[in-house]
């Protein structure tokens, strides 16, 4: 028997385990930030840090076993974004709990009523893109008030993510969050704080949920739209990419569930993996196409696992000094900034609706206690509209 043969096996094995180690680690801070934003405790961020984990795990393994594929679920990213800019809305930790719900009510809805998602389709992407870059702002900018208000935390987890992601792009960010990890151990040891064991471990802590209209126009509907638009739509052409067509409803049907159940545990979003996916879906974790579902599985197993570091993490981000973390999750985002601009702006007859949506989003404006990505979706669709009228008249009566 070939080294090559005994090795195969354990390939989408390995390929499974960084799929989940590296989306993990590199962006619960984002998580974290976006939770604490809307009015979470440490334990209720801990609590869904942990739902998240599990509900993706067990979405990721119950889509790649049923149909032999190397279907990957994670937590809602750009979602988390839109969390951390909103902040917190009328009714507070419950009433954003109680947006989860809608969201994940939203996702179901796509699997059961087509239509809707033709009416998200009919949204021109570079306006859904250009609200997702005006929300990834305030966060990207991050590290770089973070170097002038905490330079010496700041600059190693900068300087980190810049040398990693010149010899080893994916895993720039987890990198960084290596780097403001032993930052913070230095503090903690030179501050001499001393830990609650008890913090650490992890569990799940439910929360009633209430609705109000400010979380269900300012959180469920940029949250789930951003979702759709920036992580699932791309996370099927991404599979397409390498030879597998995603069974759309169900897909949906098993993150609409998995959203549901982690909701009152404070998790926001699960959806099919984007960027992500092509770690196990890739000819790298395995050349037989037949067997990567096996990464898949993987995947969602170490998934479910790192869900038992979730008040670890909670309790060392607690810990850290001024910019540390927030420079963390600015430089998780600076791929998904780059690639909203890029997109938001490539079409020339659409760029400035893509700019008025883009500046909306970044202002951070709240309006009838709604925030900035709300007013920022409808701004943009008003002056496409406006735009496109006379157009569309003299296109449809052209001789």
């Amino acid at each position: 028997m070939s080294a090559q043969t005994r090795v195969g096996p354990a390939r989408p094995i390995v390929a499974g385990v960084v799929t989940a180690l590296v989306g993990v680690t590199s962006s619960f801070a984002v998580v974290l930030t976006g939770l604490a934003a809307v009015g979470a405790t440490d334990r209720q961020a801990a609590s869904g840090l942990l739902v998240l984990c599990l509900t993706m795990g067990v979405a990721t393994i119950v889509l790649a076993w049923r149909y032999r594929m190397p279907i990957t679920v994670a937590w809602s990213t750009p979602g988390a974004a839109v969390l951390a800019t909103t902040g917190v809305v009328d009714g507070g930790w419950p009433a954003a709990v109680g947006a989860f719900f809608v969201a994940a009510a939203l996702i179901l809805l796509t699997a059961l009523w087509p239509r809707l998602g033709r009416l998200i389709a009919r949204i021109p992407p570079s306006i859904a893109q250009a609200m997702l870059a005006g929300v990834l702002l305030p966060l990207c900018l991050a590290p770089v008030t973070g170097l002038t208000e905490n330079p010496w935390g700041v600059a190693p987890v900068v300087l980190t993510w810049l040398v990693v992601a010149r010899l080893a792009p994916r895993w720039a960010a987890p990198a960084a969050f290596v780097a403001a990890a032993s930052v913070i151990v230095v503090h903690v040891a030179g501050a001499g704080t001393v830990m609650d064991p008890a913090a650490l471990v992890p569990r799940l802590e439910f929360t009633m949920p209430q609705l109000t209209v400010g979380a269900v126009m300012g959180i469920a509907l940029p949250l789930f739209l951003v979702t759709m638009a920036s992580q699932n739509v791309p996370g099927v052409a991404i599979m397409r990419s390498f030879g597998y067509d995603v069974p759309w409803r169900p897909a949906m049907t098993v993150t609409g569930i998995g959203t549901a159940v982690g909701a009152a545990a404070g998790g926001h979003a699960i959806n099919l993996a984007a960027i992500s996916a092509a770690l196990a879906a890739a000819p790298e974790a395995d050349p037989d196409a037949r067997r990567r579902w096996v990464a898949g599985v993987s995947t969602g197993a170490t998934a479910i696992v790192l869900g038992g570091m979730s008040a670890a993490l909670v309790a060392l981000v607690a810990v850290a000094p001024t910019a540390v973390i927030p420079a963390v999750a600015g430089v998780a985002l600076f791929a998904a900034f780059g690639s909203a601009v890029q997109q938001a702006i490539d079409d020339p007859g659409e760029r400035l609706p893509a700019v008025v949506t883009f500046l909306v989003a970044a202002s951070g404006v709240v309006v009838a206690g709604v925030g900035a990505a709300f007013w920022a979706l409808i701004a943009g669709l008003v002056v496409h509209e406006a735009l496109h009228i006379g157009r569309r008249g003299r296109e449809r009566y052209r001789p």
